[in-house]
């Protein structure tokens, strides 16, 4: 039970990164409002692949909650029915929730496959949380914090919402984000806790609290990073594409403290890479650190440089929320390692 409890808490991370991976496409493609409803797409579970789906049609059969587009506005079915020769209204009502009404199939399909593993994700921690009755008499908290999960995907599932209803609004996203981690967070504390096979390592106080620094440090760095991007949003609202060319020109503070943040961040890691390998306190995880840190790095230059090149928004991200997960797992083994070696 315990180990079968530990695999499945593991593809369910697996799975919560794949939607932040779908999310960073999502953003990346300016497909947030592909489906503009929720939590169908157009009214349908499986969403369209052309705009002639969306166009009243004399003599279709409508199912209630399914969208059509008319005299570029959304209009929802009141009921089930059959069209007749003419378009009667009577039958529709306007959607109210956002006034944004426009189809793009490939926007639609890569928000639909966000969704797709979102939901897949959400199923995955049911699974885990009906498993963790096994460890109720062991360890309530574990049970606790799995169902703490799938009410944290519930209310990631109801934000998801708000942001589509919201067309996108930057603040939204960001809080989506954030919500996102807490979740890879809680999942990494029970794969830690149910991890049957737990490597011994020397405790060090000083790098536990260098460690901690780090942590906070990335925390920072993610939060200037979507303030950041919030930004070229606004401007891409404002003046379309070309903003990602001229952001460049007047950039907000947190831009300024974001780049030096993240030599700080550098440097510190690197002395916390040092304090491990010259201690040898065994946590190996340090170099997983090091390897996202430098890529990261690498990708926040070519967005700087290179007006935003293909993909490297979404690596960006995706290795910021990597980043910020294997350091959380660092810091789980370092505080629990074994305090009767400790090193001098």
């Amino acid at each position: 039970m315990f180990k079968k409890y530990h695999s499945i808490a593991k593809i369910t991370l697996v799975l919560v990164y794949l939607v932040i991976i779908a999310g960073a496409v999502v953003r990346m493609t300016g497909s947030g409002m592909g489906c503009p409803d929720w939590p169908k797409c157009f009214g349908h579970l499986i969403p369209p692949t052309e705009e002639s789906q969306l166009q009243w049609k004399p003599g279709e059969s409508y199912h209630k909650g399914q969208v059509i587009i008319l005299n570029e506005s959304l209009q929802v079915a009141k009921e089930d029915f059959t069209s007749g020769n003419e378009l009667e209204m009577l039958h529709w009502e306007t959607y109210t929730k956002h006034d944004y009404a426009k189809f793009n199939p490939w926007h639609t399909w890569i928000e639909f496959i966000n969704r797709l593993f979102g939901a897949l994700a959400g199923l995955a921690t049911l699974v885990l949380a009906i498993m963790s009755f096994g460890y109720w008499k062991k360890e309530k908290g574990v049970t606790l914090l799995s169902w703490l999960v799938v009410f944290g995907m519930g209310f990631q599932a109801w934000l998801g919402a708000t942001v589509v209803y919201s067309v996108l609004e930057p603040v939204r996203i960001t809080m989506h984000m954030v919500m996102a981690l807490l979740i890879v967070a809680i999942l990494l504390y029970l794969i830690f806790r149910s991890n049957g096979n737990k490597k011994t390592y020397i405790y060090d106080s000083k790098t536990m609290v260098i460690l901690s620094t780090v942590f906070g440090l990335t925390l920072i760095q993610i939060i200037l990073g979507t303030q950041v991007r919030q930004f070229v949003d606004e401007q891409i609202d404002l003046v379309g594409e070309t903003a990602k060319n001229l952001w460049l020109n007047k950039p907000i503070l947190a831009f300024y403290i974001h780049r030096t943040f993240s030599v700080v961040v550098g440097l510190v890691n690197l002395y916390l890479a040092y304090r491990i390998y010259n201690l040898n306190l065994g946590l190996t995880k340090i170099n997983w650190i090091l390897s996202i840190l430098l890529v990261e790095i690498i990708s926040g230059m070519a967005m700087f440089y290179w007006n935003f090149p293909f993909m490297s928004q979404t690596l960006h991200l995706v290795l910021a929320s990597l980043l910020f997960g294997v350091q959380f797992y660092l810091l789980l083994e370092s505080y629990n390692a074994d305090r009767s070696q400790k090193s001098s």
